[in-house]
């Protein structure tokens, strides 16, 4: 099933081929199968279904037949959008089909005035979980139970188009191939965040389990940034665990990736960032930086106070020494 594709809108006379094309797709997984007329009547109209709750549907075609499908539709007035009916045949895995069908449903969503994505994703759906983080989805909330025949559970994704939000350890987990490419990206650049270039894949994925774990237990909180649906930028707030600072916190590891540079990712992270600290009660924050690192401005120009720094406290990746500028911030709201 090699034909060239293309996306048009779907249509009710469609239905034949959006059961065949999800029938395929499920029965790949072992006790998922679909049954139309009992749980799924919907199909047998669905441009109408979506069109019916201001959304649209799209149909993927190859040589007259069906072999992909995407839908999305507004949720209610919170500038939510849902991503639904995300199908691929088996035969086109892999070919970027399924891209071009999620760039067509999040640009009409955006251009509905969407703010924020969601969708669902049964719980057995591997291929698919990996498919949505690529494209900087991340795990949002609790496992949903559906009422079927198929005992069907489904984990909810979601991102915003654009902002900063807090990522519990679901979330991180589900980010953490993201949070790996934006971590190296820019040690690979030479940002002065504790690692020296190259940086192991595997080095990348344990510190950001690491990171998980600490979530998980309440010692730090995670932060990231989205510009334009890409998850580009993240921070962490490290809370101090001695007996006499429950005031304070360390700010570590913010990152923005270079092709999302020179949109106020940063300050909006440090911003975020700084309610979040007041929100968990604390009010003295810290920080250091590489002298003359891009990051330096920045809180300088955000009301950063420098203590000092410290010559040599660093080496480069040529073993040179460099300098590092401590900086603390006092909290107030």
């Amino acid at each position: 099933m090699s034909a060239h594709s293309i996306i048009r809108p779907g249509r009710d006379s469609d239905a034949g081929g959006f059961i065949a094309l999800i029938g395929t797709c499920w029965a790949q997984y072992p006790g998922v199968h679909l049954d139309v007329d009992g749980e799924e009547p919907e199909l047998r109209t669905l441009a109408t279904y979506y069109a019916e709750q201001g959304g649209a549907l799209w149909a993927a075609e190859a040589g007259g037949a069906v072999v992909g499908m995407i839908a999305t539709r507004k949720l209610g007035d919170t500038g939510a959008w849902e991503i639904c009916r995300v199908y691929v045949h088996p035969a086109r895995h892999g070919d970027g089909l399924g891209h071009r069908l999620l760039d067509t449903a999040e640009a009409y969503a955006i251009a509905a005035g969407a703010t924020r994505l969601k969708l669902w994703s049964d719980t057995r759906f591997d291929r698919a979980h990996r498919f949505y983080e690529k494209r900087s989805y991340v795990r949002s909330g609790p496992i949903r139970v559906l009422a079927d025949a198929c005992h069907s559970l489904e984990f909810a994704y979601a991102k915003p188009v654009n902002g900063v939000e807090v990522l519990d350890a679901a979330a991180a987990a589900s980010a953490e191939p993201l949070l790996c490419a934006i971590l190296t990206t820019c040690v690979a650049e030479g940002a002065g965040v504790s690692f020296l270039p190259p940086l192991a894949p595997d080095t990348a994925s344990a510190f950001w389990r690491r990171i998980a774990k600490d979530v998980a237990a309440g010692r730090r909180v995670l932060l990231a940034a989205w510009a334009e649906g890409v998850l580009s930028g993240t921070v962490t707030l490290a809370f101090a665990s001695a007996e006499n600072q429950p005031h304070r916190a360390e700010v570590e590891k913010l990152l923005v990736h270079p092709d999302a540079r020179r949109h106020g990712l940063a300050r909006v992270l440090m911003q975020r960032l700084e309610a979040e600290a007041l929100r968990a009660g604390r009010k003295l924050v810290t920080l250091d930086t590489r002298a003359g690192d891009r990051a330096e401005w920045l809180y300088r120009s955000t009301g950063w106070q420098e203590v000092g720094r410290i010559p040599g406290f660093a080496l480069l990746a040529d073993g040179t020494p460099d300098a590092t500028v401590f900086f603390w911030k006092r909290l107030t709201g």
